[in-house]
């Protein structure tokens, strides 16, 4: 059975050492785009990079929901939010 993580188990997953994760984007015609991303955590917000004319920017300034899943050797973890 999954784990619930509370706020400070999920910090520190993410903040610990460099993460990577695949950063799913939604499509003007409503398909997913999914492309891998390096990230850090600064305060509530999940940081990283990205060319506003590359398919997730273009996505992002269109439609700000997102979905990421962290890698980890372990079971992925999945964070989601605007």
């Amino acid at each position: 059975m999954a784990h619930k993580m509370t706020d400070e188990e999920w910090r520190a997953f993410v903040s610990h050492g460099t993460r990577t994760g695949k950063l799913s984007t939604v499509r003007a015609d409503g398909r997913p785009h999914v492309a891998p991303i390096w990230f850090v955590l600064d305060g509530d917000d999940l940081v990283f990079n990205t060319g506003k004319d590359t398919v997730k920017g273009r996505n992002l300034a269109r439609d700000g929901r997102v979905a990421l899943c962290v890698d980890d050797d372990r079971p992925p973890v999945e964070v989601q939010g605007p």
